[in-house]
């Protein structure tokens, strides 16, 4: 019997779209600037810099302090918060509402789903394993997995094929304006969850789709490819 959603994969990015990580990435950042004997930061100052990367949080909270490290220092720093990361990864980070039982009802439906991100493969394998979503998803695609992480469209591209699928058939769920630009240099469709990490407003970055909660997101999929 022909399932709804056969031949379709959704590609969802990871931070801010399927978990909410920020108190741990916070925590961890928090270590490395408590042991340089530097004030702990409050979460929205680094908040809009998940996403890109542990050098830019670590750099975002240094230069709240009037820091500005060179490569080597970053590189000791990052070393510090790579681990204390790794060892803390799940203590405080979720998926969001509804993302388990939207993720069940979509592969009911016949879709297959994949994970692209810009946090590192290792990392990104172990939170998802910690939190038991792995067994969702057909291919996890970390940013040291690529030639070219997001915005390059060809991460997300290259995510698909890892997943079985093509690319006339799949759509990117993110939370970003990376996650945008990397749909549309892809050729995906970009639905947006506005509950994430982007300071940008649903109108600047013209979604396709805009996603209050993973409760509405099977019905926005078929009513899409409908």
């Amino acid at each position: 019997m022909t399932k709804p959603f056969d031949g379709w994969t959704i590609v969802f990015d990871l931070d801010g779209t399927l978990v909410n990580t920020a108190p741990d990435l916070l925590e961890a950042l928090n270590h490395v600037l408590t042991n340089a004997d530097l004030a702990p930061v409050p979460l929205d100052s680094i908040e809009t810099m998940i996403g890109q990367g542990a050098r830019a949080m670590i750099t975002k909270g240094l230069q709240s302090h009037g820091i500005a490290p060179s490569e080597e220092d970053l590189d000791a720093f990052l070393t510090q918060f790579l681990d204390y990361y790794a060892g803390n990864i799940a203590d405080h980070s979720h998926p969001f509402e509804g993302v388990a039982e939207a993720l069940n009802t979509l592969a009911d439906r016949g879709a297959t789903l994949a994970v692209c991100t810009n946090k590192k493969q290792d990392l990104s394998d172990q939170l998802l394993n910690e939190l038991g979503l792995t067994e969702h998803f057909a291919a996890i695609v970390g940013s040291d997995s690529v030639p070219s992480r997001k915005p390059d469209g060809d991460h997300i591209l290259r995510t698909v094929t890892a997943a079985g699928g093509v690319s006339g058939k799949a759509v990117m769920v993110g939370d970003s304006r990376t996650d945008e630009r990397a749909a549309r240099d892809a050729g995906l469709p970009f639905i947006f969850v506005p509950f994430g990490y982007e300071q940008e407003t649903p109108e600047q970055l013209r979604p396709d789709i805009v996603l209050e909660h993973y409760s509405d997101l099977v019905s926005v999929l078929e009513n899409w490819i409908s």
